[in-house]
């Protein structure tokens, strides 16, 4: 098993093992201190696959159990399905002293997580992720939030889990789609900061290196976490893809998944740091090998202007300025403050118009 600690305001560790969804009960009974009501929030497709196998493993570690699914996908990611989730731990009775444990990917994790912390002002948290956009990046970090008015994550709270569990059997019952949405998340650390993990990415195949590749993303996300708890500087970095990657999202009505976006995302800004003289084509040439390699897109039908004023709406931009994260080299990003009057100019750049 690969440990990675995360030293925020309250340190907590990630684990990566396989088999680890059997050894729940115990581990969170030692991370807690003992057994209490715990509830299983995740989404219909999860709760299929592993909602019956976590809710045993903490029975017979003497928690009582509750569970609820959520319907699956980013369209249900909304203030209702916060709302139901609310509702339900109301229902059974939890209280501050009990746990909520987030069983699936992104979307019900960030649902999930929002309402462990505004439950009864905030109650212990465990994730366990199941989708590898979930293992390397949104199970870590206290990010929780839904959408509103089709933009991304617009309502929400920071709220640090106790403890993340990732087994990587999960990623086995993943589709090629939803392993690829991943694997661009992965790739963007790589061009944050990891020449030999972008380097093993770019060759494909990765699978058989799974832990190595998680361990090493979860570790570079903790660094900023630990530096940056929330979001106010270097943390920011994160965003790499996401600005204009939001602006895919919301313009193709979530028909591209958050990785194929991000994944243009990182094109787009290639080619915008590019234009500010501050990367050459190289890098822009590997990045895109790096996502091909991965199954990713690396351009997106929508205009300038229409990106442009879906990215202005974004909550990444703070009054007359956005902040954008551009690549100076493989390994190298910097955060560039830019007026919000520049961004179809620069968006116009990125797509090449």
């Amino acid at each position: 098993m690969r440990t990675v600690q995360v030293r925020a305001g309250r340190p907590y560790e990630v684990h990566i093992g396989r088999g680890l969804m059997d050894a729940v009960g115990g581990m969170l009974m030692e991370a807690l201190g003992g057994t209490r009501s715990a509830a299983i929030l995740t989404d219909d497709t999860v709760d299929a696959l592993y909602g019956a196998q976590v809710e045993r493993a903490l029975s017979e570690s003497g928690f009582r159990v509750c569970r609820f699914a959520m319907p699956h996908g980013e369209a249900h990611k909304t203030l209702a399905t916060w709302e139901k989730m609310l509702a339900f731990l109301s229902e059974q009775g939890m209280t501050r002293a009990d746990v909520v444990v987030v069983l699936g990917g992104g979307v019900p994790g960030d649902v999930a997580g929002f309402a462990a912390a505004s439950y009864q002002r905030g109650v212990a948290l465990i994730q366990i992720p199941t989708t590898l956009l979930a293992m390397i990046d949104s199970s870590v970090g206290g990010k929780t939030g839904v959408d509103l008015g089709g933009l991304k994550n617009q309502v929400g709270a920071f709220h640090q889990p106790r403890l993340v569990l990732i087994d990587p059997d999960a990623l086995s019952t993943l589709p090629a789609a939803t392993l690829s949405d991943g694997a661009a998340e992965a790739v963007k650390y790589g061009v944050l900061g990891d020449t030999e993990l972008f380097e093993r990415l770019s060759r494909g195949g990765w699978t058989e290196d799974a832990e190595w590749v998680i361990e090493r993303c979860v570790a570079h996300k903790a660094a900023l976490v630990a530096a940056d708890e929330r979001d106010t500087g270097s943390r920011q970095l994160l965003n790499l893809g996401h600005t204009l990657g939001h602006a895919i999202e919301k313009c193709s009505g979530l028909r591209f998944s958050h990785g194929q976006a991000v994944a243009v995302g990182m094109i787009y800004a290639a080619r915008i740091a590019r234009g500010m003289g501050l990367c050459g084509p190289e890098v822009e040439e590997a990045i895109a090998a790096a996502l091909a390699a991965n199954g990713l897109p690396l351009s997106a039908p929508y205009g300038a202007a229409e990106l442009a004023a879906a990215a202005m709406a974004d909550k990444k931009r703070a009054g007359a300025q956005i902040t954008l994260v551009l690549p100076r080299e493989i390994g190298r990003c910097e955060l560039r403050r830019v007026p919000a009057a520049d961004m179809e100019k620069l968006t116009r750049v990125a797509v090449g118009a």
